[in-house]
């Protein structure tokens, strides 16, 4: 789906816990989650831990959206 949504001239970033999947599927702006169970979470973490991860990885995605790709890329940093 992301590879069609983005056919439509639509950019798309994929934050996922697999990253080899996001290749294999097309997505061309892939960012890593935390894992399997809680992908934009650690409940781990106290509160402002966690809402500090979440925003991080929030922001990273909204630069990846906003980053001109001509590949796949995996914005790891």
């Amino acid at each position: 789906m992301v590879k069609e949504v983005e056919r439509a001239g639509i950019p798309v970033v994929h934050v996922c816990t697999v990253t080899p999947i996001s290749l294999t599927v097309g997505a061309n702006r892939i960012v890593p989650a935390v894992g399997i169970p809680y992908p934009l979470g650690d409940p781990n973490l106290d509160v402002e831990g966690d809402k500090k991860l979440r925003r991080q990885l929030v922001e990273k995605a909204l630069k990846a959206l906003q980053t001109e790709v001509e590949e796949q890329t995996v914005f790891e940093d």
